[in-house]
């Protein structure tokens, strides 16, 4: 009997240390955080409008910028055609001639766009173009609203140089740089919308009060056709084949919380019911329309998941050809040349950032192009899935949970990544932070909660007057509900945000403290009376809105309001470590909010850190800034609540990162 007992014991131990092994192998390796973050192999390819070439971004001499190939030529034999070396170009687009590539580019992250045009004709082997500025200003924002659709070296754009809230209209030729004004925008204007033919035909106007108007455009005058309220939306999405009618979306009534899709005669202003959510549960979410002859191909709806309904029995055809080939994957037309007949088409899921291939409709074939991080491992990347879960009023949110891959999915730590906005949603797929997170053995939570935009206006209005209350529990409870399952080790969990986000992890440690264990307030307001104080004038329009949503601080009410919910004020609640990170040119999230809750912190004794980049804005645009910033959460996450880490860093981000910083004994407040 001890014989047996013995044996037994040897072979629990062995099956125990077995098991042991098994996890161990399960656990995806380390991935460099460079194949995460690095500037893509390639992105933003484009077909030249008659697809004689294919146009995208890649890295030139340290930053990215745009390069030319011939269709069917390799991507190493591609040729560089910009050579920015400050800021990275973000996206461009071709004339519709094919003759010039357009893009913007602002001084440092401070949002002051001009835009600028090359001619890839110039471009050879050694020889880059130079870029022209066509609208080289100095504190001026350049809008783009239309593209010639009849001369293919016209395009309309918007200068708010007389007045900085509003955008006078300008037509600008693009060979020469010449512009001429169509119309001075003294009328608070905030968009306008051009027919098939390049005529002038509506314009959205935002009146003092906040409420809002589509106008008619004539020669002769103007019309008034619809408004809304200021807790309503409309907008017109484009105009039908017929120039004459067009689309709009909108909630516009008691009767409506989810928006819908409206047919409207210009004429007349008479509006016709299109269609709604088939399955009443999300706003009207897009339509994919052909430029070649204005026909709707399908439209679609995002719940969980994205949902298309289409209208053209050879799209559908083609659309489904195409995802058979491409298996278990989302897909995506992005692009097409002006006959469609070459497509560029992305292939991606939640562990995988996409693959682009270019189908050939007339001969029914499809290539492979490119993927933009050929490096990262997908086979070790954790899938996302959307859960809900109920708030401390009982309202429904839905979220994206992220487990990590190999972790065994219990008593994880836990990062909160709430989005931006707020007046946004999060959606599935692939994202970079997430995917990182969770290789460091993170759980990652999303939750859209109330006041994020997509889910009607009644779970949209919901938010208003909430930040870090309603909104805030929203968040809360989703750590609750991972806590109730067991999911979430209670004493690891961290929270981390961009923007909105940043304001949500800084009001997370000041308003519920004994919920989290660290936090990273990425250009995160901490005082929302000095943050609607200072919105930039080319915001004036969205100023009455924000004042309804937030609080108005005019008023003695809406001041007490603001207080109340502002994280600076509560500074001394903080009990978890904190890391704030600012683009010192942010136009919209001063310098100011971040290194208000620095001082605060710094004076009251408790430890903070602060990275600021000088050369940026409300984000990061260089990689070489982005990575030392993930470089530091990454180390400050671990050091906290216990993930991996991955010490080794480039001797260019190593040292970035000691440039960007800040000794928080040196800040000082105006």
């Amino acid at each position: 009997m001890k014989t047996k007992l013995i044996l037994l014991t040897i072979c629990l131990i062995a099956f125990l240390q077995a098991c042991n092994m098994e996890t161990k192998e399960q656990i995806p390796p380390l991935i460099d955080r460079e194949i995460f973050f690095d500037d893509p192999l390639i992105s933003g390819s484009q077909l030249s409008p008659k697809g004689e070439y294919i146009s995208f971004l890649r890295p030139y001499d340290g930053n990215r910028n745009i390069w030319v190939k011939e269709r069917e030529a390799s991507f190493d034999e591609a040729i560089p055609v910009t050579a920015e070396t400050e800021r990275p170009v973000m996206g461009y687009f071709w004339s519709r001639d094919g003759q010039y590539l357009l893009y913007v580019m602002d001084k440092g992250g401070d949002e002051n766009f001009n835009i600028y045009a090359v001619d890839p004709r110039e471009a050879e082997e050694g020889v880059i173009p130079e870029a022209r500025g066509l609208t080289d200003m100095e504190g001026v924002r350049v809008q783009i609203f239309h593209i010639s659709r009849i001369d293919p070296d016209l395009i309309f754009v918007g200068l708010n140089d007389r007045d900085r809230s509003w955008h006078d209209l300008y037509s600008l030729q693009i060979s020469t740089g010449e512009m001429e004004l169509i119309r001075k925008n003294t009328n608070r204007y905030t968009s306008w919308r051009f027919d098939h033919e390049d005529n002038l035909r509506l314009a959205s106007r935002s009146k003092l009060d906040g409420t809002n108007e589509l106008w008619r455009i004539d020669d002769d005058g103007e019309t008034l056709l619809y408004s809304w309220d200021v807790l309503e939306s409309a907008y017109p999405r484009a105009f039908k084949e017929d120039n004459q009618n067009f689309y709009l979306v909108s909630n516009v009534g008691e009767e409506n919380n989810l928006s819908k899709l409206y047919l409207m005669d210009i004429e007349t202003g008479k509006k016709e019911f299109v269609e709604k959510d088939p399955k009443d549960k999300v706003d009207f979410g897009g339509m994919m329309i052909s430029d070649k002859t204005q026909k709707v191909y399908y439209t679609s709806y995002t719940d969980e998941r994205t949902r298309r309904y289409f209208k053209d029995d050879d799209f559908e055809k083609m659309f489904n050809k195409i995802k058979n080939e491409l298996g278990d994957n989302e897909i995506s037309l992005f692009n097409s040349t002006l006959d469609e007949r070459f497509w560029l088409v992305n292939a991606y899921a939640d562990t995988d950032p996409g693959t682009v291939y270019l189908y050939d409709k007339e001969a029914g074939e499809l290539n492979f192009q490119y993927s933009p991080r050929p490096d990262l491992p997908t086979e070790h990347l954790s899938s996302m899935q959307s859960i809900r879960y109920t708030s401390s009023d009982g309202t429904e949110i839905q979220a994206y949970l992220t487990k990590p891959k190999g972790f065994g999915g219990k008593e994880l730590p836990v990062v909160v990544l709430p989005h931006g906005g707020p007046w946004a949603r999060d959606y599935w797929g692939y994202r970079g932070y997430v995917q990182f997170l969770a290789n460091r053995g993170y759980a990652v939570l999303q939750p859209n909660f109330r006041g994020s935009s997509g889910f009607g206006k009644e779970f949209l209005n919901a938010g208003n007057q909430q930040w870090g209350e309603l909104m805030q529990d929203d968040i809360t409870w989703g750590v609750k509900y991972l806590i109730e399952k067991g999911i979430a080790d209670p004493d690891r969990i961290g929270i981390f945000g961009i923007s909105y986000g940043g304001y949500a992890t800084l009001a997370g440690l000041a308003f519920t403290p004994e919920v989290y264990a660290a936090g990273v307030s990425f250009v995160g307001p901490s005082n929302l009376i000095t943050l609607l104080n200072s919105i930039p004038p080319y915001w004036e329009a969205m100023r009455i809105t924000m004042y309804t949503r937030m609080a108005d601080p005019d008023t003695e009410e809406g001041r007490e309001i603001l207080k109340r919910q502002s994280p600076l004020n509560a500074a001394d609640e903080i009990i978890a470590p904190l890391m704030v990170v600012q683009g010192k040119n942010d136009p919209r999230v001063l310098e100011a909010e971040s290194e208000q809750i620095v001082v605060a912190l710094r004076d009251r004794g408790f430890p903070v850190e602060y990275l600021n980049a000088p050369d940026e804005g409300h984000g990061f645009a260089r990689p070489v800034n982005n990575m030392a910033f993930v470089a530091a959460m990454e180390r400050f996450l671990a050091e906290h609540i216990g993930g991996r880490y991955q010490e080794s860093m480039t001797e260019e981000v190593e040292k970035r990162l000691k440039e960007i910083t800040v000794d928080v004994d040196t800040v000082e407040l105006d």
